[in-house]
């Protein structure tokens, strides 16, 4: 086995790592489980303008 070999196959590696990875970031993401925890983060940007208004109405 030559050193070019090796890297071919380190690529290779590396390659279907990397795809095994995004799929998993994937997976995690669109999982059901996380839905109430995404649309949270979501609503943080509105939540700094009701917070202000709410201020203003209380003087």
């Amino acid at each position: 086995m030559n050193f070019e070999s090796l890297i071919f196959d380190a690529r290779n590696v590396m390659t279907v790592l990397s795809f095994l990875t995004f799929i998993g970031i994937v997976w995690w993401a669109y999982s059901g489980r996380r839905s109430a925890d995404f649309e949270a983060a979501a609503n943080l940007p509105f939540a700094d303008e009701q917070s202000q208004a709410a201020e203003k109405q209380h003087g």
